[in-house]
């Protein structure tokens, strides 16, 4: 277990350092932005702050079941976008939106030069459908009628090899069923250099104040019958910087990583070798920080809550 320990910030000359060893700010959102329903208390006054002093924001999260356009709406609701100031809000907004299903597009696209004559074979939803076609890759799967379906025991004439699936991308789906594992099992097993990517290994997520299975479980099935491993695009691992990287131009050096959790948004940064900051409003608390349950991962920084920044916005 590791001996280094995390700064603690608590005052705002420590705030007012912080920000200036920085140009961009990757945040994670729920939990660090707002918590299930609720922004947390002073992140308007701190995102707008933050921009008046020219930082870059970003944020970065692991859902796949949104497109940009669908989270942005998300944001919408919490009245954020009132506080930038651009006369191009909308198309900012989004631009600084990068959630795994955007990622793995962007993987796909701009890291593996997907060829355009191939598709790519989707377990999920419309918002990784929407990336993906924002980027102008072919796809087929996902949302299709004729794959929502059930096939009886030993029916399996709609199984059939497609040579033209280049890809089997599996992130969050509420209507993932057989005929769709049979599917992508078939792909990746028959058609030579089909890619396996997963949106994000995230075991659970939250909703209502419990937790259910989350894209990481749901891949589990093809992991198991074609013994392939997955590349995995979303935090801890390092494709989301390559990703993020590949669509902007930033200093990794001057570079900070907001997040939550300990075992995704700071581990993500510590892969990414830059610099990791805590807030306490999420799924981490004290109990991770220190005692027997204490996490082998700590960040750079703790601080109670990334509000408490706005107390610098109040003095200006």
């Amino acid at each position: 277990m590791t001996d280094r320990k995390a700064q603690r910030l608590t005052k705002p000359e420590e705030y007012a350092e912080l920000l200036d060893q920085f140009d961009t700010f990757l945040f994670d959102c729920d939990g660090v932005i707002w918590t299930g329903p609720t922004l947390v208390p002073g992140m308007t006054d701190v995102l707008t702050m933050l921009r008046s002093k020219g930082k870059n924001i970003l944020f970065v999260t692991n859902n796949a079941k949104k497109s940009r356009e669908m989270y942005k709406k998300a944001f919408d609701s919490f009245g954020i976008q009132a506080s930038v100031l651009n006369d191009s809000l909308e198309s900012v907004i989004q631009d600084e939106i990068f959630g795994s299903a955007y990622a793995s597009a962007i993987y796909l696209s701009k890291i593996l030069k997907f060829p355009a004559d191939k598709k790519v074979y989707v377990i999920g939803e419309e918002g990784i459908e929407q990336e993906l076609k924002s980027v102008g890759i072919q796809f087929t799967g996902g949302t299709d009628p004729e794959d929502r379906v059930f096939i009886p025991s030993g029916d399996y004439s709609a199984i059939k090899n497609d040579s033209s699936i280049g890809a089997v991308l599996c992130g969050f789906d509420m209507y993932v069923n057989y005929k769709k594992y049979a599917k992508a099992h078939t792909y990746i097993t028959n058609n030579p250099g089909c890619e396996f990517i997963l949106t994000n290994a995230d075991p659970t997520y939250p909703a209502g104040g419990a937790f259910y299975p989350g894209s990481g479980s749901m891949s589990a099935p093809l992991r198991f019958s074609t013994k392939k491993t997955p590349t995995i695009i979303g935090k801890p691992h390092k494709h989301m910087m390559e990703t993020i990287l590949a669509a902007h131009d930033f200093n990794p050096e001057r570079t900070i990583m907001i997040g939550d959790n300990l075992e995704t948004d700071i581990l993500f940064g510590i892969n990414s070798n830059i610099t990791t900051l805590l807030v306490l409003t999420g799924v981490t608390h004290e109990a991770h920080l220190s005692g027997e349950n204490k996490s082998d991962t700590v960040p750079d920084y703790v601080v109670q809550s990334m509000g408490d920044f706005a107390v610098l916005a109040e003095k200006k």
